[in-house]
């Protein structure tokens, strides 16, 4: 029958017997149930993006300006989801996008997220600012499809360290993000005065890495503390959360309280050029995918620079206001590059339709990150499960009723 018709009717017949799914399957009310689901400071992280949030709107705008044209009469019933990408197979067009901090939603955060993910082949690309360690991710994930998402460090030498323990942890490809050397300005997040990453949250892929345990060793031989704060209630509940998020961490410790100033330290880097790129090439035979491409120009150095694949992406609106969006980059991008390398797209995509503009449109496979990530918030691993699940099934419905059979060969003409 097709993957698509399959969960449907799984659906409906477990909705018969009074089993209903977990998330909702309409993207308002997914949306909806997640926001009472989290926290005011969760939320506000997680929806949240920067200045009037005007380009997250451009985002959908770019998407809903193209409509599929649907083709009868063609024999369907026999669907291919499968795409070929940096040599290697996968079941999907579709990739779990790396989100941060995915312990302010789920207490088994990145681990059910990997779980939900090997259950449908979907790769996950782990990000830099995880809630748990890279090592334990793999572990439960067994031999699914994995990429590691870098953030580059002032630290090249924590940045070695990253790359070489994602290769370890059986890794398929490097994603350096490029758009986030500084926090964008998140209206959201500021309102609250809360920032994750300050109370320790969502830096465990450093306090588990050797090379930052040793730079926060050194921090506290130097003897540098953190500036002294008036002590409030609000300075306790920040401390206590260093420590409950330090592994092994005490309130007499001096290490949760230097990790978050370490890492507030190393995080972020301004400098990086293209020169940097040979750099990383000379320490991982990993494909090197760079995202948050926006210009053909880019993409072109990128060619190059001999890098591996590109992720069209404006960090989903949340680093920049009043950005193009990104599916509007996608076409002049992918006309640029002509198949020389796999072009993915982020930011945006909701839906199985979704997908299939963007593939139309010329991108080798998606990335979705608020979706499953609200899935995770109402209903842990099976929510987040559900959440990539149905984006599937929708697509390998719309490709069929589109008068597709192949997921790697949606001609742009599919679209107007």
């Amino acid at each position: 029958m097709g993957f698509g018709r399959d969960i449907q009717s799984a659906i409906f017949r477990n909705g018969s017997t009074g089993l209903k799914p977990a998330i909702p399957a309409g993207w308002s009310d997914l949306e909806s149930a997640a926001k009472h689901a989290m926290s005011r400071e969760a939320w506000a992280y997680v929806k949240g993006s920067a200045g009037n949030e005007s380009t997250e709107a451009a985002n959908r705008a770019a998407i809903d300006r193209w409509k599929i044209v649907p083709r009868v009469l063609r024999d369907v019933d026999q669907r291919d989801l499968s795409i070929e990408l940096l040599g290697r197979r996968y079941p999907t067009p579709l990739l779990a996008a790396p989100v941060g901090v995915l312990g302010m939603v789920d207490k088994q955060a990145d681990i059910a997220v990997g779980r939900a993910a090997a259950r449908l082949g979907v790769p996950y690309i782990l990000s830099t600012q995880a809630s748990v360690p890279m090592e334990r991710v793999a572990q439960a994930m067994g031999d699914a499809p994995r990429w590691f998402q870098l953030y580059w460090s002032t630290s090249d030498e924590l940045v070695e360290s990253f790359v070489h323990r994602a290769e370890a942890s059986k890794a398929q490809a490097i994603v350096v993000t490029l758009d986030t050397h500084m926090l964008g300005w998140r209206p959201r997040d500021l309102s609250l005065g809360y920032l994750p990453f300050a109370h320790g949250k969502g830096i465990a892929q450093y306090t588990s890495d050797p090379v930052f345990r040793r730079l926060v060793e050194e921090r506290i031989a130097r003897n540098q503390p953190a500036a002294k704060a008036r002590i409030r209630p609000g300075t306790i509940h920040t401390l206590l959360d260093m420590t409950r998020n330090y592994p092994g961490g005490s309130l007499r410790s001096p290490l949760p309280r230097a990790s978050v100033d370490t890492f507030l330290d190393v995080f972020s880097r301004s400098t990086l050029t293209w020169e940097n790129l040979a750099w990383l090439r000379e320490r991982t035979t990993l494909p090197i995918v760079l995202k948050g491409i926006q210009h053909p120009d880019d993409a072109s150095r990128a060619l190059a620079a001999g890098i591996d694949g590109l992720i069209v992406s404006n960090h989903a609106g949340r680093q920049m206001d009043n950005a193009i969006g990104s599916l509007d980059a996608l076409p002049g991008i992918a006309e640029r590059v002509n198949g020389a390398v796999p072009v993915l797209f982020d930011s945006g995509i909701r839906s199985g339709a979704d997908m299939f503009v963007a593939l139309a449109l010329g991108a080798s496979a998606v990335c979705v990150g608020r979706a499953y990530t609200y899935g995770l918030a109402i209903a842990g691993e099976q929510g987040a499960y559900e959440a990539l699940r149905n984006i599937i099934a929708e697509f390998d419905i719309v490709l069929g009723l589109a008068g597709y059979a192949s997921a790697g060969s949606i001609p742009r003409e599919a679209v107007v």
